[in-house]
């Protein structure tokens, strides 16, 4: 009878899932925090990890779905390495759009990232090292956030920061899309036109702009009864490139959240590649995508 119950057991465990905690996702974030100081110390780059992550830590309370959006970032400047290094890109994973994001999911984005780590060093025969994983407890969603925001702009350092207007336009592009997909569904004439470019403007203006698109986004969650996020933390004197680049991916994580309750089921698609834009063109496509969500009030089809 015991043999029965147990074998019982590990079935539903092997059918539904052992539920993964924010500490095991921590622990693996730390194998991808080793890799990449690896990488910098092989390549002879300074790197302050302890300052940069102590500048950047958010305090807000986030949701699964923008965790997963940073591991999202970092599979694109993974692919923005690959590139300097005359390496094919690989386009990063996505997903249909949910009102609620399955948290175990943003582990299984981070052994894509190891994964991906290990084929590099392969690729440009850097000796592997064997990291072991450190247990840990008590970890939450939002620590889990700011080491991967760690991660991020130590790839950054580790790119040179070629987070550049280009990468920066490609992913507002794709909030561009999936506006006009939501505009559609909602029978909403778009009458929008780009406005003339500001050629004096900066990360500053673009990542402003980008805290007005979060805000209207959270207003028509508000109306229709999702959960939505508070990024005022988000906000900070000096914004760069790489800054505006993470905001934007906040903007599309936000923006499946209103695709879902429209149940529409189109993947956001990966960027397309673009050259020489400039921030100025940035600064533009931006203002024009808060002019296109601001001709939604509310998210009941017509």
């Amino acid at each position: 009878m015991i043999k029965k119950i147990f074998i019982v057991a590990l079935l539903f465990n092997f059918a539904f899932g052992s539920k993964i905690t924010p500490s095991e996702v921590f622990s693996q974030v730390m194998l991808i925090q080793d890799e990449i100081h690896s990488l910098l110390k092989f390549y002879g780059i300074k790197h302050n990890h302890i300052k940069i992550q102590n500048r950047k830590k958010i305090n807000t309370p986030l949701k699964p779905r923008n965790v997963w959006q940073k591991t999202y970032e970092i599979m694109i400047k993974i692919n923005i390495l690959r590139k300097e290094h005359d390496l094919p890109k690989i386009e990063p994973i996505n997903m249909p759009p949910v009102a609620h994001l399955n948290p175990d999911l943003v582990y299984e984005q981070t052994q894509r990232i190891l994964t991906e780590i290990r084929i590099y060093r392969t690729r440009m025969q850097i000796p592997q090292i064997v990291y072991h994983p450190e247990k840990f407890k008590f970890k939450t969603p939002l620590e889990v956030f700011n080491a991967l925001t760690g991660i991020s702009l130590a790839m950054d350092e580790l790119n040179k920061n070629k987070v550049t207007p280009s990468y920066v336009f490609g992913e507002n592009m794709r909030v561009y899309d999936d506006l006009s997909l939501v505009l559609d569904t909602l029978h909403i004439e778009d009458n929008t036109i780009p406005a003339k470019k500001n050629i004096y403007s900066t990360p500053n203006d673009t990542a402003a702009t980008a805290l007005k698109i979060l805000e209207k986004i959270k207003q028509l969650q508000v109306l229709s009864g999702i959960e939505f996020v508070d990024f005022s933390d988000f906000r900070k004197k000096k914004q760069t490139p790489s800054d505006v680049f993470s905001l934007t991916q906040m903007i599309i994580a936000e923006l499946q959240t209103i695709k879902a309750y429209l149940d529409i089921p189109n993947i956001t698609p990966a960027a397309q590649q673009y050259k020489a834009k400039t921030p100025a063109e940035v600064d533009q496509l931006m203002s024009w995508n808060l002019r296109k969500l601001e001709l939604i009030k509310t998210l009941i089809r017509k």
